[in-house]
């Protein structure tokens, strides 16, 4: 199977871009192709072997990995982000072997390491239950930056919603993946280094991230599914933030998602919900 590499940046970060590049290249028992898309920023010169997308303006995440998509040949793309890289030189052969010996497999999840020795961190294990970061499992969604997808199930999923911009667009391609009758595994052998760093907190992450959970909910889920998936998050949302501001954002946001086109609607198939449900994960939280 031929595999692809998708780095998307803003060319704020070119020693780390090149970083992750050699990571790509040094990888053993298999060629892996490169994509370098660039989001609105000028590149700086690449390495031989790379193919490069510039694009003129800043697409968001979901649309600009999904150009570089369109771009690369291979049956497995890994998606990685401009600051992280492989650990491990045999990372490439191990997806290639778990994705040829296993056709009904989707997307893996990869385990985020801190290059530092630091914990591995429970937001970056893609469970309701994160447990053991060391222990793998099947799940119902994919870190955006740390994952391999197979092509077929990409395209035939519809590719990532570009009209999110930013939050919650892996899982709306996870829970197509899903219904198209794929399975997702968090892999912990399927190692990157990633630097420790806390997720920034602004008024745009708490307005597209409330924005994109009603899409989410109404692109995917039964009508009924969808109203207790936004009460939930609601509530959680409530409980969780104490910032009055971040909460405005937040609730602006959750108006914006039913006042906006939130894409083509094709709810998933109730078998699809007791699947996700005896992964763990129903698609109600």
């Amino acid at each position: 199977m031929k595999i692809s590499c998708v780095l998307l940046t803003m060319g704020t970060r070119p020693a780390e871009l090149r970083r992750a590049i050699r990571s790509v290249f040094e990888q053993e028992s298999v060629d892996v192709e490169v994509i370098v898309v660039g989001n609105g920023a000028e590149l700086p010169e690449m390495p031989g072997g790379v193919t490069t997308i510039q694009l003129d303006e800043n697409l968001g995440i979901p649309e600009g990995r999904n150009h570089g998509v369109s771009a690369c040949g291979g049956d497995i793309v890994l998606f990685l982000d401009d600051d992280g890289w492989y650990r491990s030189r045999d990372l490439a052969r191990h997806v290639h072997d778990r994705f040829l010996g296993n056709p009904a497999l989707g997307a893996i999840s990869f385990r985020i390491a801190d290059p530092d020795g630091g914990p591995d961190q429970r937001r970056h294990v893609p469970r309701l239950r994160s447990g053991d970061p060391q222990r793998t499992s099947r799940v119902t969604t994919f870190l955006g930056g740390a994952c391999a997808i197979r092509r077929e199930a990409f395209d035939k999923s519809g590719g990532l919603p570009g009209e999110f911009f930013y939050a919650h667009e892996e899982t709306d391609l996870a829970w197509r993946i899903l219904d198209a009758g794929y399975e997702i595994i968090y892999d912990a052998e399927a190692v990157m280094h990633h630097p420790a760093v806390l997720p920034t907190r602004h008024d745009d992450f708490y307005r597209l991230n409330a924005r994109n959970r009603v899409w989410l909910a109404r692109r995917n889920l039964p009508w009924p599914l969808a109203v207790v998936y936004l009460a939930n998050w609601g509530a959680i949302t409530l409980l969780r933030e104490r910032s009055g501001p971040a909460l405005g954002a937040w609730f602006r946001g959750f108006r914006e998602g039913w006042r906006s086109d939130a894409g083509p609607r094709r709810p998933m198939r109730w078998s699809t919900v007791w699947r996700m449900t005896r992964t763990g994960r129903p698609p109600i939280i």
